[in-house]
């Protein structure tokens, strides 16, 4: 099969809800995936920061089919050793205690609002403006930009907004039927933006002050992708609950609600479930994901690659006026155009690039950890010729 029968395949059977591009990616390994015709890419995307690991990496792999012949799935009518070893493994590398075991970011972030309304017998949550959730209905509704509530009204009612980065604008909005303030400690899919310095710990205290809880959604931040296991340790500030799901499982589908022990022990029997959620086979991935992480000390890398890229980035920005900006930590960072970048992020693709093109003019770099120091070479030479190109 070839790209032009799969493209077609997908218009006559699938619900065309992605924009996607003229591209079906084969295989992977590290941080180069490739296509049906035999062409290489340097993926700088890595999925959706899913791939933190590298694609394919042969631990996760090995822990996938190694799971795959004794156990995929059981319900969580019963107790699995899976479950419990990465409840465990997450208790020893995050601020939080309990787990529940989902499948995705936008689950993740719904077990989130269930719990802090369970734990506080309140019902309003205030979220950003420009921040993203997840795609289900509850979550559009808490996710700050209208595009993506545009013709699925009538809404959840529940949430409020407020302006990222503003924390008089919280205070404001605070009241006696307030659960939780809802943040992305970076907004990612926003445009990779950095808060204010000083601003989540404010945040971190006006909760505290009001009997609030505060929501860190790291699903896109979380295992890594800021040089930190989570971007919470990178600002030093301890959010009530956690919510992680993308490079949890190293391509695995899986995510999780985090949190204390007080607030995690308000879910009873009977509050939330997941038939899927934290089944052996997602624990498994999820276990060497992350066991890969610490053993192969990839956060010195993260640190080390990413501040090498974003050197070379902030190089171009002087060269070329329309940069406006380089901004993140790690591995995620965002260059701020002073255009439209979809055109970019398109002849990119052509030379064998992947970067992602976000809130409009922002391009999103989220390379798989493994990447090297010629590879990032190689991706900072092409976008500077295309850059060139249009100056």
């Amino acid at each position: 099969m070839n790209t032009e029968e799969i493209i077609n395949l997908d218009k006559k059977f699938v619900m065309q809800t992605y924009g996607r591009y003229p591209l079906a990616l084969k295989e992977g390994k590290g941080a180069l995936v490739r296509d049906f015709e035999g062409k290489t890419y340097i993926d700088c995307f890595a999925g959706i920061a899913v791939n933190n690991v590298g694609h394919c990496h042969p631990k996760v792999v090995e822990a996938i089919c190694n799971q795959a012949k004794k156990l995929i799935h059981t319900s969580n009518l019963y107790y699995t050793e899976p479950q419990v070893e990465l409840a465990k493994l997450l208790a020893e590398i995050s601020v939080h205690e309990k787990s529940f075991f989902c499948n995705s970011g936008a689950e993740a972030n719904e077990g989130a609002v269930k719990l802090a309304r369970k734990f506080t017998g309140k019902g309003e949550i205030i979220a950003m403006e420009n921040s993203f959730h997840g795609r289900t209905l509850a979550m559009i509704t808490a996710t700050g930009q209208h595009k993506y509530k545009k013709g699925f009204e009538p809404l959840p009612e529940g949430f409020k907004h407020v302006n990222y980065g503003d924390i008089q604008s919280v205070a404001d909005s605070i009241t006696d039927n307030t659960a939780a303030v809802f943040v992305e400690p970076i907004q990612g899919e926003g445009g990779v933006i950095v808060p204010p310095e000083g601003y989540l710990a404010e945040l971190k205290k006006l909760c505290a002050e009001n009997d609030v809880l505060l929501i860190f959604d790291e699903v896109q931040t979380g295992f890594g992708r800021t040089g930190e296991m989570f971007a919470s340790q990178l600002f030093d500030v301890t959010p009530d609950i956690t919510t992680v799901a993308k490079a949890l499982g190293g391509g695995f589908p899986i995510g999780a609600v985090l949190a204390g022990e007080e607030v995690g022990g308000a879910f009873e029997p009977g509050n939330h479930a997941a038939t899927f959620g934290g089944n052996p086979l997602a624990c498994a991935a999820a276990i060497a994901s992350v066991n890969t992480i610490i053993d192969e000390n990839m956060l010195i890398k993260v640190k080390e690659n990413g501040g090498y890229l974003k050197y070379k980035l902030e190089e171009q920005a002087k060269l070329y006026g329309v940069i406006e900006e380089v901004r993140g930590y790690g591995m995620m960072l965002g260059m701020e155009l002073g255009m439209n970048c979809a055109e970019i992020a398109a002849k990119a693709r052509e030379q064998g690039i992947l970067i992602n093109c976000t809130a409009d003019t922002v391009l999103r770099f989220l390379p798989p950890f493994v990447i090297d120091v010629g590879q990032i070479d190689t991706v900072t030479c092409v976008l500077e010729s295309i850059l060139q190109s249009i100056s």
